[in-house]
């Protein structure tokens, strides 16, 4: 099969920012899934243990205790000897943001027709790399198709 060229390159500009932006996704990523799950893991018990952050991220306890220390010098999190870790009101509100991004986009899926296990699995991730634009459109969507049931 011939290589078709698709289109000229972007600007350099252009072209950069996209990737910029795919990384910086990258890099909140990590600490968007750790303070949801600690905050899942508060509602549910009381309390985030290592153990059971390592558990449910299929990680070492070794990794949650560098990303804990990493999150609590950025403030998110306050860890208490023989207690466990727990959300600052900033890791509350950066929880609850993720939340609501994971739960836009997983009904965004839905409303396409994706089954509601695929659109929860695809939405993990995905709710990391929309811009706030995108996530206005999927919940603007969403809400149409849902009104016209």
């Amino acid at each position: 099969m011939k290589n078709k060229k698709v289109g000229p390159l972007l600007d350099v500009e252009d072209h950069a920012q996209g990737f910029l932006q795919v990384r910086e996704a990258h890099r909140r990523e990590l600490m968007d899934d750790y303070v949801e799950l600690i905050s899942d893991l508060i509602h549910e018990f009381g309390e985030a243990r290592q153990v059971d952050l390592a558990a449910r991220l299929g990680v070492s306890q070794p990794t949650v205790a560098k990303t804990l220390k990493r999150l609590a010098t950025a403030g998110l999190v306050r860890q208490l000897p023989y207690r466990g870790t727990f959300l600052t009101p900033e890791g509350e509100k950066l929880a609850a943001e993720n939340r609501e991004r994971h739960n836009v986009v997983e009904a965004f899926f839905i409303a396409l027709g994706i089954s509601p296990e695929t659109a929860r699995l695809d939405s993990e991730g995905v709710e990391h790399h929309v811009s706030d634009e995108t996530l206005e459109v999927f919940r603007r969507f969403t809400e149409q198709k849902n009104a016209s049931k």
